[in-house]
């Protein structure tokens, strides 16, 4: 079953949870920064196993020491969802022990 849309202010209202984290066409996402490439790849296997986990994917971009994660839920149309944010929360919890800001 699809997940709710939420709305623009309940968005709003969970972004103040997440420093670092920003909405703009329909999609929640952050870019954090590492100390190397290496470490950059790192986060995105780690990122990628718990999507996995989730069942739920994100947009993934590795440059030389950037992580780009970009989210939204395709199932409830394309926009941001309680899931969307669950995976948010628990990249937030893995990407300090890579190193990430």
């Amino acid at each position: 079953m699809p997940s709710e849309p939420l709305s623009q202010k309940e968005i709003e209202d969970r972004l103040r949870e997440l420093p670092g984290w920003a909405f703009e066409d329909d999609r929640i996402f952050r870019t954090y920064r590492l100390g190397t490439h290496f470490a950059a790849s790192a986060l995105v296997a780690h990122i990628a196993s718990v999507q996995q986990e989730l069942n739920h994917h994100s947009d993934l971009t590795l440059g030389y020491d950037t992580v780009r994660l970009s989210v939204n839920s395709h199932d409830a149309g394309g926009v941001v969802t309680e899931t969307d944010f669950a995976l948010a929360e628990r990249v937030e919890a893995i990407a300090p022990a890579h190193g990430a800001s």
